[in-house]
């Protein structure tokens, strides 16, 4: 069974960068479609971007232009970087995998 660990969110200013992590651990990680969502404070979880095993990605169109996302398969591990951030892009962000695995999540706040 696939597990995931979300990392690397924190408290930025407007206009900054961070980069999350997601470390799968388990049998068979490396062969999932993986994805990020986020749910703001008081809002539904929402889709942001998903990326297949071979590295075909997709983006919501609030993160499109400043969002990347990436994998490397050989450490199973899923990256958002996430730059020009905005005050609305305060959310926890969760990790999913195959569209049914999901992290702990990590949060993200920025600050205006």
């Amino acid at each position: 069974q696939v597990q995931l660990v979300e990392s690397g969110g924190g408290l930025v200013q407007a206009g900054g960068s961070l980069r999350l992590s997601c470390q799968a651990s388990g049998t068979a990680a490396s062969i999932h479609p993986m994805s990020w969502f986020r749910q703001p404070p008081g809002k539904q979880r929402e889709w942001v971007a998903d990326i297949t095993t071979a590295g075909r990605a997709n983006y919501a169109d609030s993160v499109k232009g400043r969002f990347t996302i990436s994998r490397d398969n050989a450490k199973t591990t899923v990256y958002l970087q996430m730059n020009s951030l905005k005050p609305e892009d305060s959310a926890v962000y969760y990790c999913n995998a195959g569209g049914f695995i999901w992290g702990q999540g990590t949060l993200v706040t920025v600050s205006s």
